[in-house]
């Protein structure tokens, strides 16, 4: 009879203490997708969503946004150096103001673009420019391993360091975690200003989890800058036996654009550190001849306005003819959702790409509880066959292109750390379209429904969906 009391009151506790935690989701979680997320997970399985909701619950993040605010404004005021264009801008092809408000900077002309499709290229472009700095070099990925591929950039950077070039080195604690200690403490002693994902700054516990650093980010000088999707390693290169070929996209910058990037640097670096770097780095733009009107895009937890996801609601509700985009993952919110589906019924050539290889089971199954939706409006889902497709990329009319980290995901939207570099020219936009269609060629469109794919999927496709906003 004891027994039979104590698992009553432990059930009762327990469900009790899931509904108050499901009202404090409703009252504290940042969007109403979030909320009801949470609440359909703390009622539907409260033993394992309590600990869940301790640890990632939206109710424990405001001291982290009033810290990394307080590290973004003391730097902000250096934004003027990167805000002020250069003579007059031409009549730019969209309007401007929603992507300037989204940035924080304006867009500035006098900028050169060039894609890096696939490791090799990538990376030889990188290790070539690291090669000829000659001031300093800031470097930050999200994933950084210790093979072939990290070995070499970690080389490279220690003869850069013994030269006297310097360089700020700075990884993710999640994404770099199997980071060995020995592996920075080389670049330590070389004089590289390093900061060690095994002891990055507090709070430790859910932080370290949530709130990701998911940028790449390499600037030499003040006057080369490269981001896009490539982390620092063989899988990138496309040598992982499971993973096998990897598609993805990194850009090479010049001009004001790559000032912009290396503010979100400094921002990063002041928050992990309370150093400031600002008086040491180059704000001096270079013009490139190619003269295309770009700027920086770089969101984060930390903004009030949803600012991941306002950026790809604004870039697809610019469109009048064409919406291509490509990403390892779609998980939208409600907002990016409905505009992929508007587009479609306004009549665009609305079509994403995706991998039909899987990395990250969750958002993959996911993604099936969209397809449907988005099909009905018509919306084209294609699934790349050449590998596993990593790309972060989308081209807007003949009119705006841009590449970079975040992905079509709630966690790129809210949680994570990224950056965008968009173009506003016909030019980039008509470079990133032939790369695109390229890749339309190696894929087959998706047209099955959900209720015909294999029976795991049909169930837990629409479970996943449901727990979208705190994947």
């Amino acid at each position: 009879m004891f027994w039979i009391v104590l698992s009553t009151v432990t059930i009762a506790a327990t469900w009790a203490a899931a509904g108050l935690a499901a009202l404090q989701a409703a009252r504290t979680a940042r969007t109403p997708q979030g909320a009801i997320g949470w609440a359909v997970f703390l009622l539907a399985a409260p033993i394992a969503a309590l600990p869940a909701y301790m640890i990632f619950g939206h109710h424990r993040f405001k001291g982290y946004w009033t810290a990394r605010r307080a590290a973004e404004q003391a730097v902000v005021a250096t934004r003027n150096y990167t805000s002020a264009r250069s003579g007059k801008l031409p009549t730019l092809p969209v309007n401007a103001a929603p992507f300037e408000a989204i940035a924080g900077m304006n867009i500035c002309h006098g900028n050169g673009l060039e894609l890096l499709v696939d490791g090799e290229n990538t990376f030889n472009s990188i290790f070539e420019a690291i090669d000829e700095a000659q001031e300093y070099i800031l470097v930050q990925y999200y994933i950084l391993r210790a093979d072939t591929v990290g070995r070499k950039l970690q080389a490279k950077l220690i003869e850069a360091a013994e030269r006297g070039v310097t360089v700020w080195f700075t990884t993710d604690s999640i994404g770099s975690r199997k980071l060995s200690r020995g592996f920075a403490r080389a670049l330590e002693e070389a004089g590289v200003n390093m900061i060690d994902p095994a002891v990055q700054r507090p709070p430790w516990h859910r932080l370290r989890i949530n709130f990701r650093n998911h940028r790449k980010t390499v600037i030499v000088d003040g006057r080369t800058g490269f981001t896009g999707g490539l982390n620092a390693g063989e899988e990138y290169m496309g040598l992982n036996t499971v993973m096998g070929p990897w598609r993805d996209t990194h850009v090479r910058l010049t001009g004001p654009v790559v000032q912009q990037l290396q503010l979100s640097f400094a921002e990063d670096w002041h928050w992990h550190t309370q150093e400031p770097i600002l008086d040491l780095l180059n704000w001096d733009a270079e013009l490139s001849p190619q003269d295309r009107p770009g700027l920086i895009v770089s969101t984060g937890p930390g903004d009030t306005n949803g600012n991941g996801s306002m950026l790809f609601f604004s870039v697809i509700t610019a469109a009048q003819e064409r919406v291509w985009m490509a990403s390892p993952y779609l998980v939208p919110d409600q907002e990016v959702l409905a505009a992929l589906k508007h587009a479609a019924l306004r009549g665009l050539d609305v079509r994403i790409l995706l991998p039909n290889s899987i990395d990250h089971h969750l958002p993959w199954l996911a993604g099936f509880a969209f397809f449907d939706e988005l099909r009905e409006a018509g919306v084209r889902i294609l699934r790349y066959q050449g590998g596993f497709m990593h790309q972060k990329c989308f081209v807007i009319d003949d009119r705006i292109s841009g590449a970079g980290t975040a992905n079509l995901d709630y966690r790129s939207f809210r949680l994570n750390f990224e950056t965008m570099a968009l173009f506003f020219d016909s030019r980039s936009a008509h470079e990133m379209s032939e790369m695109l269609a390229r890749d339309f060629q190696r894929s087959i469109e998706l047209t099955q429904p959900l209720d015909q794919q294999a029976w795991p999927i049909r169930l837990l496709a629409p479970v996943t969906r449901l727990l979208a906003p705190v994947l």
